[in-house]
């Protein structure tokens, strides 16, 4: 009886070394043709990287269909290798539970290939790109990175704030240096007597030879915005080049409203401040309350 159990043992050896025997010139040349897409791969994607990154100047949108294609590539490779081997049957199970995996998943994790997706369609579409500052949500701020679930703002006062792909496709955005322009403004106040047409033209005139402020092709301009209760008050607008490094927006502002003062006071302009009207309806004496400096 020992040697029947010992009879059928090698007669199950043998026959799943003869398997192997038979089986092994097909998984020689499955790992081979697999071997061969991995490393063309990584080629196509260096050389895709590489051409798009060229042409689109867009690095995002680059890796992105670079590392795509080179995903597809690896499944075609996997797929092919079982079908060399002789199991297609599990290839095909594998391509079902793939689909009915990626549909329970997706459903688990809403929010992530939310933002996922959301990422792919700015990477097509983007409305903006680095180094541009924005106005998403009540956040103003720079554009320092982009992924496919986030992109990075660093505010002025230097917060880094990481807002998701999906509320960026959901909200307006302002994109407030698409054409590297960005315009700023302060506002002065004159008296109603003043000779205001020849004020404007000395604050043009000085604004026109403040560092970093642009001439052309946008200007200066100044309008009337406010009619106040005891000055008339007027906007000074101004534009810079947000993609010169060397123009710092607070330092050309600090620069323009010095400038601009100090030439209206050269011409004998005089900035008021505000004027409290005091009324007696009751006619009574008025009494000026004033404090003992030796107190």
């Amino acid at each position: 009886m020992n040697m029947s159990f010992l009879d059928d043992l090698w007669t199950e050896i043998q026959s799943y070394y003869d398997g192997i025997i038979l089986l092994l010139p097909r998984l020689v040349t499955a790992s081979l043709v697999f071997l061969f897409l991995y490393l063309l791969a990584n080629r196509v994607r260096k050389l895709v990287f590489r051409k798009l990154d060229e042409r689109l100047d867009d690095h995002l949108l680059a890796t992105f269909l670079a590392n795509s294609i080179k995903i597809l590539i690896l499944i075609t490779a996997g797929l092919l290798f079982l079908r060399i081997l002789g199991l297609s049957g599990i290839a095909g199970s594998l391509l079902a539970s793939a689909g009915l995996g990626a549909f329970v998943l997706g459903f688990a994790l809403k929010d992530i290939m939310e933002n996922f997706l959301a990422g792919i369609l700015l990477a097509f579409n983007r409305p903006f790109s680095t180094g541009d500052i924005i106005s998403l949500e009540g956040i103003e701020g720079e554009i320092v990175a982009m992924t496919l679930r986030n992109i990075h703002i660093k505010t002025s006062d230097g917060r880094d704030v990481f807002i998701p792909n999906a509320n960026v496709l959901k909200q307006p955005l302002i994109n407030l240096t698409i054409d590297g322009d960005l315009r700023f403004d302060f506002t002065l106040g004159f008296d109603y007597g003043s000779d205001i047409e020849k004020a404007v033209q000395i604050v043009l005139d000085t604004l026109a030879e403040v560092p970093g402020i642009m001439t052309e092709p946008r200007k200066p301009f100044v309008m009337v915005s406010e009619l106040g209760a005891s000055t008339l008050n007027l906007t000074c607008y101004y534009w810079i080049d947000a993609f010169d490094p060397e123009v710092s927006p607070p330092m050309v502002k600090n620069r323009a409203v010095e400038a601009v003062l100090k030439a209206l006071d050269e011409a004998g302009y005089y900035m008021p401040c505000e004027i409290l009207e005091v009324k007696n309806y009751r006619e009574s004496d008025l009494k000026a309350l004033t404090r003992n400096p030796g107190a």
